[in-house]
């Protein structure tokens, strides 16, 4: 019979060489969608079942469980996609889509990500009551600005994420997922930003980010073509 010490180490053998294929994998397809030039007319094709949840328009939903994607960067929505194939990021819908089901190839991820990134939404981000905006905009100003920008539009070259205009309940979840550990990634990188936050000052910072102008959606923010590299794995 095996001992548990000699098991454990087979385990990790075994394991080490499978998480080292996803991670370059996973490397891989990004960098082929980023250098892809997208096709806009194939990317309005694949978005019509993005559109089920995502809206017409990609201005998300409400109530939080669906993103503005409406005017992020090209890059940012290639790097998700490709997370949520790999299991970096976690919600079944997501997974299947980007999993093969839909999105087949990188091609398609760089298509549909330009042409998702090219629309504007409808209406405005829907915005949060209003009563901590002001220490959300000092907490932000403080903790935030360096690397998302002054004013929330983020880096499209360090794949850093368009915030500005990003609906108030979606900006409100991911923030509490982030304190909670429930998005490991985004977890480890804001730990030390977050993890001090009350749930007044949590939501006053989501309510002042969906209130940033010239954000997601907006005509100054991005522009269908080629994803930058990231600056990370």
């Amino acid at each position: 019979m095996m001992k548990p010490g000699k098991f454990a180490m087979l385990a990790a053998a075994v394991c080490a060489p499978l998480a080292a294929w996803a991670v370059s994998t996973a490397q891989q397809d990004y960098t082929e969608a980023a250098r892809a030039v997208p096709d806009m007319e194939r990317g309005a094709a694949l978005f019509i079942r993005c559109a089920a949840c995502h809206g017409a328009d990609a201005g998300g939903s409400d109530n939080g469980n669906v993103p503005r994607i409406a005017g992020q960067y090209p890059g940012v929505i290639i790097r998700q996609l490709v997370d949520y194939r790999y299991d970096k990021r976690v919600d079944p819908l997501m997974e299947r889509v980007a999993d093969g089901h839909l999105l087949q190839s990188a091609q398609q991820i760089a298509d549909v990500a330009a042409f998702a990134a090219a629309l504007h939404p409808q209406a405005r981000a829907r915005t949060g009551p209003g009563d901590h905006v002001m220490q959300g905009t000092k907490i932000y100003a403080a903790r935030c600005s360096s690397c998302h920008g002054t004013s929330g539009q983020g880096n499209e070259e360090m794949l850093v994420p368009c915030l500005a205009g990003q609906n108030y309940a979606y900006l409100l979840r991911q923030l509490d997922a982030a304190v909670e550990g429930r998005r490991p990634q985004l977890a480890g990188s804001h730990a030390g930003y977050l993890q001090d936050l009350d749930q007044t000052a949590v939501q006053g910072l989501a309510d002042a980010l969906s209130r940033m102008g010239g954000g997601l959606g907006a005509e100054t923010t991005a522009r269908p073509g080629r994803a930058s590299a990231p600056h990370r794995p």
